[in-house]
């Protein structure tokens, strides 16, 4: 197929007789192009096509034929490149819920590709800003809107093959499109900031040296930047205010054409590294009622949208203004379209799921056995990629940590809040320390779930960074333009000594030794480690811990200034971790065949006792873990000062100490051994039969 429409769209005509309502979105053939939309209260749509510039309305068309509350017909000759748009009649009543407004031109939910951006105008508003939201307002939007295209939907994928790595040797690297690249001195300077970039070779280089398995993207469905940040002079940079669920950003695109993604998405699986999407099916970017007209309002604003029981305004649990209702049966239609396509078109290899008990909140609450849970775990698709959930929402019973079905994996922000708090020495934490590197069992070891549960992460991109949490006893947000109110206060930081960057050499050494201790302790627990972006490299923020409208060299990774140790440490935590993926990586939990098992170890070489475990000023411990036929693995933690462990019996092997430079070693152990401060230590067993293994 061309990339242009092949017929002057003042031309086109509506065949109701070739149109198909099982369609949705606009999907083009050898001949024309089907398009369809889903409004169950609307009294008519209108179909609007665009010049080549997208700004122009040339044609407008009357959908002819609706089934089941899906308008439909079939353009011939109109094929992929075409720019359109819809107008949809039908009742303004708010107080019902409606909010229909055909001066607004709004975006297909289905579209794929996208042209323009969206400026910033009081005509977007379904009623006359400053004043009241059930008066309609007349004026026309198309102007100020993005268009939809026709996508073309041929790829060649070749032999492309996803590398399907299995959970238990995952290790994700959450990661932004433009913040990964636009400082990279390796990337073509052109490219930063786009997909081209992300998959180039020095950026695939990186990834395979730290041992990365997965990339996890934030956001890249298109979407809307806030009104109050561009007036600001700010942009919103995670991309949490989607617009539409099929296209991508326009601003990740070196051009308009999302084969781009697909060209990334082949080039990482030839690389053997998946490509996770953080996907954002809660809300989208038009706010309360209050917001915008764009797109799902105008089209069918209750169906859409859960709303409050007087129906004018929004039943909001995201904190957004909106909660998409995906309990609708086409609005879940919607959403596992959605993925099914970035699956199957687009090649990814999962989703992590912003917000995800939003998605399972039904009438009663949250509920695990919810309609769309259910859907993706019968889905033949969608329950064949890797699935993670982000276990909370800001509404009423919300934090369902633990809470979520097979096959979803979860984010365990117990595990980022407990290692934290460990390594600045916070009393008593050693039995909670244990439970994040068993894998966090109290929380995952029910409903025969794995091991691999839980996604064990030090930083996020909600927060500060690894180095940060080490440099700062408090947020400093004031470049967010609100005063410093905005992010939370709960980071459980410790600036060692100095707030911010300082050049104390002491400070600066004491910093790296935790950061590599920390390090270490996400890569040798249980369950699957993941990274964030700059991490591996001292990356700060300057205090910032809410910089989702940093647009800038705040958020940008520095590559020319990293961490090298750092990085080192990351690379050899990684090997260690894949050569003794027995012990550190199970499928199933403790405990498991009477051959394995885990055990607890006081400084002192015996096993702990029920009254060493309520120590409070206890802050050293071993784990030894046990498996038939196999050497022991002996992992040592130490948040205090100089100590000695005394290691069992037999001749051990020191094969990784995060207090020296070079982490990984081979090192002849008996007896007692020194422990530095604030530092990790790894003993192999040496068998008869086995040589040491590093």
């Amino acid at each position: 197929m061309n990339d242009a429409p092949r017929i002057d769209p003042r031309d086109v005509v509506i065949d109701a007789e070739r149109a198909r309502p099982d369609l949705l979105g606009a999907r083009p053939d050898a001949e024309g192009t089907n398009f369809a939309l889903f409004s169950d209260h609307a009294e008519k749509v209108e179909l609007c096509l665009f010049d080549e510039a997208g700004e122009t309305e040339l044609k407008r068309l009357e959908l002819p034929r609706a089934e089941g509350g899906i308008f439909h017909g079939y353009c011939p000759e109109v094929g992929p490149g075409q720019a359109y748009g819809y107008r949809v009649h039908g009742p303004f009543a708010p107080q019902d819920g409606h909010r229909f407004n055909p001066n607004k031109l709004l975006l297909d939910p289905y579209a794929m590709a996208m042209r323009g951006t969206l400026k910033w105008d009081d005509a977007l508003y379904g009623y006359p800003v400053g004043g009241s939201d059930l008066e309609m307002d007349g004026r026309d939007s198309a102007p100020f809107m993005p268009k939809a295209v026709v996508a073309d939907p041929v790829f060649d994928w070749e032999a492309d093959a996803a590398p399907r790595v299995p959970w238990s040797k995952t290790m994700i690297y959450e990661a932004h499109v433009k913040g990964l690249t636009m400082r990279h001195p390796g990337v073509v300077e052109a490219d930063r900031g786009t997909f081209k970039a992300l998959a180039s070779e020095p950026v695939i280089e990186h990834l395979q040296r730290l041992g990365v398995t997965t990339i996890e993207l934030l956001p890249i469905h298109s979407m809307v930047q806030d009104r109050h940040l561009v007036e600001k002079g700010l942009r919103n940079y995670w991309g949490y205010n989607t617009l539409g669920f099929f296209a991508p950003n326009r601003t990740y695109l070196a051009s308009e054409d999302v084969r781009e993604v697909r060209a990334a998405v082949k080039r990482f699986h030839a690389a053997g590294i998946e490509v996770i999407l953080d996907v954002v099916y809660n809300h989208t970017a038009e706010g309360n009622e209050l917001g915008t007209t764009l797109s799902f309002r105008g089209i069918d604003n209750a169906s859409y949208y859960l709303l409050a029981e007087d129906r004018r305004h929004g039943f909001d649990t995201t904190g957004t203004g909106n909660t998409l209702n995906v309990a609708h049966p086409m609005v879940l239609r919607l959403v596992m379209d959605s993925l099914r396509y970035w699956v199957e078109a687009m090649h990814v290899d999962g989703f992590r799921f912003d917000l995800a008990s939003t998605l399972g909140r039904e009438p009663q609450g949250f509920e695990r056995e919810g309609a769309f849970f259910n859907a993706i775990r019968q889905d033949p698709v969608l329950s064949q990629v890797k699935l993670i959930a982000e276990p909370w929402d800001i509404g009423e019973g919300g934090y369902q940590v633990g809470g979520f079905p097979w096959p979803f994996r979860e984010w365990n922000d117990k595990f980022r809040d407990d290692v934290r708090g460990f390594w600045r020495r916070d009393p008593g934490l050693l039995p909670r320390l244990s439970e994040r590197l068993m894998g966090s069992p109290v929380q995952f070891n029910h409903s025969h779930r794995p091991a691999t549960s839980s996604v064990n992460f030090l930083a996020a991109h909600d927060g500060f960074t690894l180095w940060d949490t080490l440099s700062f006893n408090d947020k400093h947000n004031e470049a967010n333009g609100e005063d410093n109110r905005d992010g939370h206060g709960h980071n459980l930081s410790d600036n060692m000594g100095a707030e911010g960057a300082t050049e104390d050499a002491g400070i600066n050494a004491a910093r790296e030794r935790r950061a590599k201790a920390m390090l270490a302790t996400l890569m040798l627990s249980q369950g699957v480690p993941m990274l964030l972006a700059g991490d591996e490299m001292g990356q700060s923020q300057d205090g910032n811990n809410n910089a989702y409208c940093q647009d800038n060299e705040l958020t940008w990774l520095d590559w020319d200034n990293p961490r090298e140790a750092l990085t080192e440490a990351v690379a050899a935590l990684s090997d260690l971790r894949r050569a003794w993926s027995e012990h550190l990586a199970p499928v199933d939990f403790w405990p498991r065949p009477e051959a394995t098992e885990s055990r607890w170890y006081h400084p002192g070489g015996r096993e702990m006792t029920p009254a060493e475990w309520e120590d409070g000023e206890l802050r050293m411990i071993g784990l030894r873990h046990h498996r038939g036929g196999a050497p022991d693995l002996m992992i040592v933690v130490n948040a205090g000062d100089d100590g000695r462990f005394r290691l069992p019996d037999g001749r051990w092997r020191r094969v990784l100490d995060t207090a020296r430079d070079a982490l990984t070693c081979d090192d002849a152990a008996e007896g007692d051994q020194d422990l530095g401060w604030q530092s990790v230590a790894v003993f192999a067993q040496i068998l008869p039969e086995h040589p040491p293994a590093s």
